[in-house]
């Protein structure tokens, strides 16, 4: 959503919509930990490209201290509000460096950063030092996944993600903003719901993150997550079943399921053999069995920002990428 567009939606907004001012200290449930902010932040910092987002969606960047861990350029309508924010990493950074920009609250999209072995820190090592620690929702229900993916046990809905927007707003004093931001995306999801009722039949599809070896085992979605999320809007199917968020599949596997879509990721990251998509879609395109699939015989082939593959503000733009993809391939009937 443009800057201009949300200054204008919270413009908009009824006298009667307008959220109350927070009252401190805002005590909230967060991960199973009792989370207690004494005051609105002035110099948070964004563990994860979601959670960076969301604050400057919600118009923080002259109250973040630093950002780290990207994996795809900022949102373009951002850009110049991140601009201000000072990049701390674009992986993950260390204890020090975070600490360093003197932070007073952080927004983690990713438990892996600060669970019992964070590979930034713990969240009790943050609080020692009396910085309050926010772990996104969307994470907070997924299993053994303190040191990785982990697993989904139930479909992901976008009520987490909205969660995450509402409590970072009232944690700011923003709510009003919050709601807003909220609310135009409650729109758009339910316009692509609108647009694919009962169009899409037994469409199924397989979403490529990313691989370790270009020919070798693919990290591809799982059916809970975000993925899973969008294959159910659709009403579609994801040929992986596992509850694993990102478990890697064979393409000996795939090809025996012969899915009609391919929706490849697409990221700046370059730390993984697959992470660019033109070496994804070369692959598809010349590996002798895989090139034999209906998806790619018929071109098939969905460019998404992998960032929209996780639980994240981007969800929505993933929802609508590929619902444009089924109608461009004569698949909504």
């Amino acid at each position: 959503m443009k800057l201009g567009l949300i200054a204008a939606f919270f413009a908009a907004l009824p006298v009667a919509a307008v959220a109350a001012p927070t009252s401190y200290p805002l005590r909230l449930e967060n991960c199973g930990t009792e989370l207690s902010v004494a005051k609105a932040p002035q110099r948070a910092v964004g563990l994860g490209q979601n959670s960076t987002e969301i604050m400057l969606m919600l118009g923080l960047a002259e109250r973040m201290a630093g950002s780290a861990i990207w994996v795809s350029p900022v949102l373009p309508e951002l850009a110049a509000e991140n601009a201000k924010v000072d990049r701390i990493a674009d992986s993950t950074p260390n204890f020090e460096a975070v600490v360093a920009k003197v932070p007073d609250f952080i927004a983690v999209q990713f438990l892996t950063s600060v669970g019992p072995q964070g590979r930034v820190g713990t969240r009790q090592q943050f609080e020692d030092l009396g910085v309050p620690s926010y772990v996104s929702p969307t994470d907070c229900v997924v299993t053994d996944n303190t040191l990785s993916d982990g697993t989904r046990s139930q479909m992901l809905t976008m009520d987490l993600l909205y969660q995450e927007i509402d409590e970072l707003s009232r944690i700011f004093d923003i709510a009003d903003r919050g709601q807003a931001l909220i609310g135009e995306l409650k729109v758009r999801e339910e316009a692509v719901r609108q647009r694919v009722a009962d169009k899409a039949g037994d469409v199924s599809l397989v979403y490529w993150f990313s691989s370790p070896e270009v020919a070798g085992d693919a990290w591809v979605a799982g059916k809970n997550g975000a993925s899973g999320y969008i294959t159910e809007v659709l009403g579609a199917h994801n040929i992986i079943q596992s509850e694993q968020e990102w478990p890697l599949v064979g393409w000996e596997a795939i090809a025996a399921k012969n899915p009609a879509v391919i929706v490849i990721g697409t990221m700046d990251r370059r730390t993984q053999g697959a992470d660019d998509p033109v070496v994804k879609k070369t692959f598809l395109t010349s590996d002798p069995v895989v090139s034999k699939l209906d998806a790619v015989e018929n071109g098939r082939i969905v460019e998404m920002d992998a960032q929209a593959m996780n639980p994240t503000i981007r969800t929505i733009t993933g929802l609508e990428t590929v619902a444009d993809a089924l109608d461009r391939f004569g698949l909504l009937k």
